[in-house]
């Protein structure tokens, strides 16, 4: 196919949109066709729910069947776009110990997130900050059940609490404060 200079795109754009014209993608072609003309002219496409809903790797949240705020912190989650599998488990200390999660640590479940463990009530969003600036570290820590930390919303007073950065040495430093 050759290019005609009446023609706005490179021959493989334009073979593209007339391939989808002729399949009946018409909407995939105009809107293909829209955000080609927006990113040329140096606009940024504003990214959709789905979009960044995709780009977060799927979590796996390990809890004791019996616990309830494990499973409000797992809707926390799952509201802030991860796609999330529940194990159901007795043995909480083999898979803290798998993960590597330092005792002093510890809270009521353990989730992994791409290469990263996530131990107890953990804020969906700083979840997404870690895995965005991606540090060398284990994983993010909320030792306890501090009140008012996701899934531990009920009763009046709130406490502050600290969300931990934790190294493979067990070395911690404050992620964020809350």
């Amino acid at each position: 196919m050759s290019q005609h200079s009446d023609s706005p795109l490179p021959p493989t754009r334009r073979a593209f949109f007339l391939a989808a014209a002729q399949l009946g993608l018409a909407s995939l072609a105009t809107a293909t066709a829209t955000v080609v003309a927006a990113t040329a002219l140096g606009a940024q496409p504003a990214p959709t729910r789905a979009a960044a809903g995709a780009a977060l790797p799927p979590m796996t949240v390990y809890k004791d069947p019996n616990c309830g705020c494990c499973t409000e912190w797992v809707s926390h989650v799952r509201k802030a776009g991860f796609v999330v599998t529940v194990r159901d488990t007795a043995d909480m200390s083999s898979v803290k110990a798998s993960f590597g999660v330092p005792s002093a640590l510890e809270s009521c479940h353990t989730a992994r997130v791409g290469v990263y463990a996530i131990e107890g009530h953990v804020p969906a969003d700083l979840i997404q900050k870690l895995l965005r600036e991606q540090p060398v570290a284990r994983g993010l820590a909320v030792p306890g059940m501090p009140q008012g930390s996701p899934g531990m919303e009920q009763g009046a007073p709130k406490d502050a609490f600290e969300v931990l950065l934790f190294d493979k040495a067990g070395k911690t430093r404050v992620f964020a404060s809350r």
